[in-house]
């Protein structure tokens, strides 16, 4: 009996739990429910709203994480809407001071314009956007595809490229017309060779 119970003393093993999580991957700050203003020296910049909002000071680089999604209205310097962004997951690189988005990205400006991808950057130092994956613009005027974007941070100077997508009849009256122009100006400036008269005897 009691080498019995000795051999089973010898066959047990002792269960650890491994560790919980490595202490740069535990975030400084967890909130839930947000919504608040962000100032930069002193100028409100955006509003954010979002169900959770994580900053880890730890990780390298250090950012903001909405995992949950983001909702962010756009201020110009006199607190005027500018735009509203939305997407499904969002980083902030704080020492950057670059945004990452994405996942169902969507942007409505003040005049009417929409933007549309699944990736975009904010980069807040240049005050640009920009974007390598497929992004699509629409605005009153025009609808445009491209697999690269680039805007400065208020969509009111956008580039497209290898891009797809229509124009207004408009726009293209408009250089028919310059080409109609400047060919009756050539015309105008082109003398006719003189015709030879005949003498009377």
């Amino acid at each position: 009996m009691l080498a019995t119970l000795l051999s089973s003393c010898r066959k047990q093993k002792e269960h650890t739990a491994p560790a919980i999580l490595e202490k740069d991957s535990v975030a400084m700050m967890t909130t839930y429910g947000v919504n608040t203003l962000i100032s930069d020296s002193g100028i409100i910049k955006y509003r954010i709203v979002a169900e959770r909002w994580e900053v880890n000071d730890k990780v390298n680089p250090s950012r903001s994480i909405f995992e949950k999604g983001l909702f962010l209205t756009q201020f110009d310097e006199k607190f005027h809407i500018q735009a509203y962004i939305q997407c499904d997951t969002a980083y902030n690189y704080d020492k950057q001071k670059l945004w990452e988005l994405r996942g169902r990205v969507r942007i409505l400006t003040k005049d009417g314009l929409r933007y549309y991808s699944e990736q975009l950057f904010w980069d807040e130092r240049r005050h640009e956007l920009y974007s390598h994956v497929h992004s699509r613009l629409v605005t009153p005027e025009r609808d445009l595809e491209g697999s690269y974007f680039r805007s400065d941070e208020y969509m009111t100077n956008y580039y497209v490229s290898n891009s797809k997508g229509s124009f207004e009849k408009d726009d293209f009256q408009d250089d028919e017309e310059e080409k109609e122009q400047t060919s009756d100006e050539q015309k105008a400036a082109i003398r006719q060779p003189a015709q030879p008269q005949r003498r009377n005897s």
